[in-house]
């Protein structure tokens, strides 16, 4: 790369070779960024995906002798590049040093990318937003005023369906038994249970199995036994008479829980457990010092139920000028913008959920 033009210097190493000095720069210009504390934007998530992505790779940005900026990728084939852990990770982006001269061209020049795509671009990430096609909302549940102040506001905004989940809750324990929530559940067995529950729910509503994807399935292994400030895996798991009716994954910083693989029993269903179990992350989230949910996006109706506001995420490509990028472009843009004619139309995107679920009764049938 050209030094007269900018006056960093990029060194593109595998996630494994991040040294502690490194890493410790990475968490500090995080910190300084005052961006929400996500812990798919911090080290040792890159670190994991690069355990099971053989692709996965991270430019070590430096300014003199002064380290400067992260940016965790993966490299397909011709240069295409996507986002670190793409098609399950909440949050993406670079980790830079406030006011670096770094254009998106040089640094993808930099990688050997023709284009790097993302879907879940956190805001803040100057440097790609403007190459955004498309904008959507995180919705998160803001708990930093304590459990009590949050459960004070639920019932204000939804106080039927703040009464009714409540009485769902009572209802679970006379029938089924003792009701139990444990926020940070360690037993493996609770863990395969969730992840059986959540390939059985992508088939029945007819959507790829993420699980059945072993980089995923693996990854997710990975994380649950990751223990440090910025990224630990939570495994929170809602048991009656001691049976698991309701589990969510998810990742944690000292601030932030980004909430990511929920699933129930659905024998269970009438009970609306995975709503139970959510109010009591809340809850106990709260009382330990997480100020916040965030919940992922895409539209739900538990979502809308729960949150309190909501961040700005991204979809996209920031791409070089060249043979390649067109490419890129010809291969992904039509299918993105059909994507967001059905999206942006509820009548045929309900036709396309009923279609995607009838898919998945027949596929099980």
């Amino acid at each position: 790369m050209s030094e007269e033009r900018t006056a960093a210097r990029v060194r593109v190493v595998l996630p494994e070779e991040l040294d502690e000095t490194e890493a410790e720069a990475w968490r500090e210009l995080r910190v300084k960024s005052g961006a929400p504390a996500n812990p798919f934007m911090e080290p040792e998530f890159t670190r994991a995906v690069g355990r099971v992505r053989p692709d996965a790779r991270v430019a070590v940005v430096r300014e003199g002798e002064e380290l400067a900026g992260f940016f965790p990728y993966e490299k397909g084939r011709w240069g295409r590049g996507r986002a670190i852990g793409l098609g399950v990770s909440d949050a993406q982006g670079a980790v830079f040093r406030a006011g670096l001269r770094l254009p998106a061209r040089e640094l993808l020049r930099a990688c050997s990318l023709s284009a790097w795509e993302f879907d879940n671009l956190e805001a803040g990430q100057e440097l790609f937003v403007p190459a955004a096609a498309e904008e959507f909302e995180s919705p998160v549940i803001d708990v930093g005023q304590g459990p009590e102040a949050y459960e004070r506001d639920l019932r204000a905004r939804s106080p039927k369906f703040f009464r009714t989940t409540a009485a769902k809750e009572r209802r679970l324990g006379r029938r089924a038994g003792e009701v139990r929530f444990v926020f940070d559940e360690r037993d493996p067995a609770a863990l395969r249970t969730l992840m059986e529950w959540k390939s059985a729910q992508y088939r029945r509503t007819g959507r790829r199995d993420r699980f059945a994807q072993e980089w995923i399935s693996a990854l997710v292994r990975d994380l649950a036994g990751t223990r440090t400030p910025g990224c630990s895996g939570v495994l929170s798991v809602l048991y009656a008479a001691g049976r698991p009716v309701a589990a969510h994954f998810g990742l944690r910083s000292r601030t932030v829980l980004s909430c990511w693989f929920p699933a129930y029993d659905p024998e269970f269903a009438t009970y609306s457990p995975g709503l139970i179990l959510h109010l009591r992350m809340a809850e106990a989230a709260a009382a330990d010092g997480i100020g916040m949910l965030d919940l992922g996006r895409g539209a739900a109706e538990y979502k809308d139920a729960l949150k309190t506001g909501g961040l700005r995420v991204y979809e996209g490509s920031s791409v070089r000028p060249g043979p390649a990028a067109a490419l890129h472009w010809l291969s992904r843009e039509p299918s993105r913008r059909a994507h967001g004619f059905v999206r942006d139309r509820p009548k045929l995107a309900g036709y396309a959920q009923r279609t995607l679920k009838q898919a998945g009764r027949l596929r099980r049938g």
